[in-house]
């Protein structure tokens, strides 16, 4: 593995651990020839499919687009890159799971809403509000009522 700061063709692995629940392997490295320190992820590449917008434009899935827009959504919330990358890669999981060649961005949305409701309340609110073009506050209410309510829609009557 080539060196990201000076380029030196040889690194050293330091350690390595499996990630995102056993589909990744986690790598720190060290560049014996300026001492910085990165890490790398190997994961095996597998075909995705293709993503269906809503205007019909077909384009390809690409990783680094799905997490930078949970992390968006993530932003200045405790949330570590180790939970994002698993709840990445459980979303491709799923996709892959569904074995069609196409999917509509709308499927997409709604399984990073799934994974972002999970991970934190607030990201989830922030990405729902936006993907579901949340306009009136009528309706962000309706949002932050459904989060808020305990799993099942049930309330138990106090208050």
């Amino acid at each position: 593995m080539r060196c990201p700061f000076c380029h030196s063709p040889d690194t050293q692995v330091i350690d390595s651990r499996s990630s995102e629940e056993g589909l990744a392997i986690r790598r720190r490295r060290k560049c014996p020839h300026c001492g910085k320190r990165f890490t790398t992820y190997e994961r095996v590449e597998l075909a995705m499919p293709t993503i269906v917008k809503k205007g019909g434009a077909r384009v390809d899935y690409v990783r680094d687009k799905l997490r930078s827009s949970m992390t968006l959504a993530l932003r200045k919330r405790p949330v570590s890159r180790e939970r994002v990358d698993e709840a990445v890669g459980r979303i491709e999981q799923r996709l892959m799971a569904l074995g069609e060649r196409e999917v509509k961005s709308d499927r997409v949305g709604q399984m990073v809403l799934d994974e972002l409701r999970d991970l934190d309340k607030v990201a989830y609110i922030r990405f729902a509000s936006v993907y579901l073009n949340v306009e009136r506050p009528e309706a962000f209410a309706e949002l932050l009522k459904e989060v808020l309510e305990p799993a099942g829609g049930k309330t138990d009557g106090k208050s």
